[in-house]
Parts: structure tokens; sequence; C-alpha cells
């Protein structure tokens, strides 16, 4: 019983590190929240948050793992009943990542520090992998996880181009996700006339106010769970 009151106590604190690091990153940026400023706000000191998370590396990478699995679900929840295609599941998934991060500065600066630094990059690479092959393997059924996990690299590094960019008055939303899906595609072998699909579909839903509902959605759920 002394284990599961130890193990139920520091569920709690982890939950209420993790959302408290989420709101200031999003409020002052992930390089401008020090370790100190989350505990503090936790009610606890930099000493447990240490042993909690380790680093604010890890507190990140805590939080890249909840928005993609939160990015993935959010999609299928949007297309269900709609589409059985894989391809434009991606395409639809792809695109709400990318106004996720042209919603805010500081999101963006998270995303890039997320897709930059080592375990971050990891647990991006073997989460996505995993749903690589899965939406492409039909396509490319030669393929081994391994190349999955080969092309992730590749197709990681344009999402990390697009996302670092942000948007101008030349350099639209619409052309961003253009280039974005066309850009992409091309690794994964996708036909020409499949990308204009693509491309076509993505523009029917306003993923601008999806992708704000989703960072409010996934600040409340953090915030219950703290």
């Amino acid at each position: 019983m002394a284990n599961i009151g130890h193990s139920d106590r520091f569920e709690k604190v982890r939950k209420k590190l993790l959302y408290v690091a989420a709101k200031q990153f999003l409020q002052k940026g992930y390089t401008m929240t020090s370790l100190k400023d989350i505990a503090a706000e936790a009610g606890t000191n930099t000493g447990v948050l240490m042993r909690t998370f380790g680093s604010k590396e890890n507190i990140l990478a805590a939080l890249v793992k909840y928005v993609l699995n939160e990015q993935f679900y959010q999609t299928s929840n949007l297309l269900k009943g709609k589409i059985d295609d894989k391809i434009l599941f991606y395409a639809a998934e792809t695109t709400l990542q990318l106004h996720i991060v042209e919603s805010d500065e500081n999101i963006r600066e998270m995303y890039g520090a997320a897709y930059s630094l080592p375990s971050t990059t990891q647990i991006i690479q073997q989460t996505i992998t995993g749903k690589l092959e899965s939406i492409f393997s039909e396509h490319l059924p030669h393929l081994e996880t391994k190349d999955f996990y080969e092309l992730e690299i590749a197709s990681g590094g344009i999402m990390r181009g697009f996302m670092t960019i942000p948007c101008d008055m030349y350099f639209t939303m619409d052309r961003k996700i253009k280039r974005f899906l066309e850009t992409t595609f091309l690794v994964y072998r996708v036909s020409d006339e499949k990308i204009k699909e693509a491309i076509d579909f993505v523009s029917q839903f306003d993923f601008k106010q999806i992708a704000q509902d989703l960072i409010q959605s996934m600040l409340r759920d953090v915030s219950s769970k703290a």
C-alpha cells in the first residue's frame, strides 16, 4: 500500500510539473523558461523536478510525445467517417502540425527545439516511424521498418525546415502546406496526381481553428490531471 501511495504522489507531482512547464513554455518560450521557474510555480523545488524528469529537455520530450499522440487522435476524429485513405490522413495530420506551429512563436520555438535536441528527436523518430510504416507500407511494400526509420530522418528534416520559417505575405500558409506536401510525398514516391488530391483535400478544412482548439484542449486536459 505504501508503494502505491508513493507512486500516486509521484505521478501527481509529475503531471503538475508537466502542466506548469507547458504553460510557461507557451507564455515565455522554451529557452526563457528555467527549471527554477517551473518548480516555483508548481510549488516544489528544482531537486524534486530533477528527480522527476532529469532535465528541461526531458520535460519537452514528454510534452512532444503527448502532443504527437493528440495530433494523431484529433486527425482521426476529424476524418472519421469521411475517408479511409491513409495518404490523405497523413496530409491532414501534418497540415494540422504546421498550423499548430504557425499559431504562436513560442510554439514554433518548442517544435524547433524538439526536432533538434537528441532525446526529443529520438521520441519523434520512434513515434513517427511506426505511423509512417502503417500509412505507406501498402504503397511501398518492399520497405522494412528500418527503411521507414531512415525515410523519417529525411521527412522529419523537411518538416523542421518548414516549421522554422514563418509565413509572410508572399510565403502564405497555403503555399507552405502545398510545398511541404509536394516535397515530403516525393520522399515516399507518391504520384503527382495523389499529391494534388492531398493538397485539394486539406484545403477543405479550417485547420487554423482546429489547431487553436486543439492547443486549448490539450492545456485543459493536462491541467485537469495536474
